[in-house]
């Protein structure tokens, strides 16, 4: 005959139901929390993502404005302008004066941009440009990249590769000041008679 075992030679068996307090913690509150933030961040970052492409979209439709400085401009009174040449730095312009005609050659090099010198001539020299000869009395120079331009804005020596620019000039007839138009690039023959 089989002996019954009596309870207390059977050691009590650890039931699995049974589950500390900090494992639920661990398993299931904790977990649910950070994956809530990290899906938070995630949609956070989508609607980021959402919302700046639609502001560069809406951006695109509204024109960019450039403020320049207007291209036809009042450089002073006729009286103001002897004869010569006067260059006028804010605006990168020689306004030249010969007896009762004026003209205006830009001061910007045909290279690079940078603004030219004016120099004037220990003895003029006679130069064939355009098919005629002319007494030089002025050449310009680009201190930057050494291109050369005759009195008249001809490019001969250096990187440039076009002449300077001639403005169309103007008298504003309700104050008499001269107006040089950037805007209108004349020929270089183009005299305005006072």
């Amino acid at each position: 005959m089989r002996r019954k075992k009596s309870a207390s030679e059977n050691p009590p068996q650890p039931t699995s139901s049974r589950v500390l307090p900090d494992e639920s913690v661990k398993s299931g509150g904790i977990d649910r929390g950070r994956r809530k933030l990290i899906s938070r961040f995630g949609l956070g970052a989508i609607l980021m993502a959402i919302g700046g492409q639609t502001y560069a979209f809406i951006r695109s439709l509204v024109p960019n404005v450039l403020y320049e400085d207007p291209q036809r401009f009042k450089v002073g009174p006729l009286d103001q302008f002897t004869e010569g040449a006067k260059f006028i730095e804010d605006k990168r312009v020689f306004i030249f004066r010969e007896k009762n005609t004026l003209h205006c050659i830009s001061a910007t090099c045909t290279h690079l941009g940078c603004t030219v010198k004016m120099q004037r001539l220990n003895q003029a020299k006679k130069v064939k440009v355009r098919g005629r000869e002319i007494d030089e009395q002025v050449e310009f120079a680009c201190p930057c990249h050494g291109s050369k331009y005759y009195g008249d804005g001809t490019n001969y020596a250096g990187p440039a590769p076009r002449p300077l620019a001639h403005y169309k000039v103007e008298v504003a007839p309700e104050d008499g000041q001269l107006i040089v138009d950037t805007s209108q690039i004349v020929d270089q023959d183009f005299r305005l008679t006072v």
